[in-house]
């Protein structure tokens, strides 16, 4: 039976409803709230033990859906929750402003990133009055924010740096092999200085490949570089950081598999026809580090994407103004 299509009186709803809509905020089930708040709208003033009422346990425990649902459905709840504050004093942004750890999200940088898109979005769509109120502690919910989230900086910095290192590491050894290989031209040269081998397919290849990875590897550092002589502010988590380590990454697989190709070029030119067979299988074996690299970062590179420039679940929502 739907509990929408019965006729509740606010003291029913009080008694039956008030504690299983107040667990179905905090576990993000949006179908549950949106059933019991058709039922009863008044359900939306029911309060747990912290006087905290369904969009401001959403906000708490991050239930997108359970906050979308209100904030772009029912205006009239939502109207009256912005005001409204915790038994800490605490109004919506400082509720969006406290760490709340997540075990779906891998690394602290993620999460230090998950929890700026938060708090930047709830700061966005509602008014700005907000932004400046004190809570018990006397603190905005900047001062929360920053409170919340210095360890989770901490460990973010310490993820990345850490990062960025091995991956330097990687990066320069790739732009010493393929310097090298540039000038160590495969098949030997003439009395002229021509490549013996200019006009065969492979040794374009080889060219093109070595010039790729060359170049790939180089902005690949480049990039990590930046993520160690950051400064790490909080904003940086947001964009900057994730922005860098996309393309450090993706750049790093490029030139690791033009190098790849290069290398299999160059035995190419050097065994020739009578040597196919080992050309195949040299070339066969040349895949396994780059499948490797692929398999391991592949979905690391990915989430980073996603969230740093993936849809937001507020994207439709617009801001509130009195």
């Amino acid at each position: 039976m739907m509990i929408s299509k019965v006729d509740w009186s606010y003291k029913e709803a009080l008694e039956r409803l008030k504690k299983p809509v107040l667990i179905a905020a905090k576990l993000g089930i949006h179908e549950f709230v949106h059933e019991v708040l058709k039922a009863n709208q008044c359900s939306a003033l029911f309060r747990d033990e912290e006087r905290r009422n369904i969009f401001l346990l959403a906000i708490s425990y991050r239930k997108e859906k359970v906050f979308s649902l209100i904030h772009d459905q029912m205006s009239s709840i939502r109207d009256y929750t912005t005001n409204c504050r915790d038994s800490e004093d605490d109004n919506i942004l400082h509720l969006a402003a406290k760490f709340v750890p997540s075990s779906q999200i891998p690394g602290s940088a993620l999460q230090m990133q998950r929890e700026l898109q938060w708090f930047k979005c709830v700061k966005d769509l509602f008014p700005s009055f907000l932004e400046y109120r004190l809570n018990k502690s006397d603190e905005t919910p900047e001062e929360v924010f920053t409170k919340e989230h210095k360890d989770l900086v901490e460990k973010g910095e310490k993820w990345m740096r850490d990062t960025a290192t091995s991956c330097s590491v990687v990066a320069a050894l790739i732009i010493t092999i393929v310097f090298a290989a540039a000038f160590t031209v495969p098949g030997g040269i003439d009395s002229n200085g021509i490549p013996n081998y200019l006009k065969a397919t492979s040794f374009r290849i080889f060219a093109i490949s070595t010039a790729i990875a060359l170049f790939s590897s180089t902005t690949s550092v480049q990039m990590f570089l930046g993520m160690l002589t950051s400064r790490y502010e909080e904003e940086d988590f947001l964009k900057v950081l994730p922005g860098k380590l996309i393309i450090g990454l993706m750049t790093l697989f490029l030139s690791s598999s033009s190098m790849m190709v290069s290398f299999g070029a160059a035995f190419c030119i050097v065994l020739n026809h009578p040597w196919k067979w080992i050309i195949v299988l040299i070339c066969l074996l040349g895949c396994i580090p780059v499948t490797l690299f692929a398999r391991m970062q592949f979905p690391l590179l990915v989430h980073i994407f996603k969230s740093t420039y993936g849809p937001s679940v507020f994207k439709s929502m617009k801001r509130l103004t009195y």
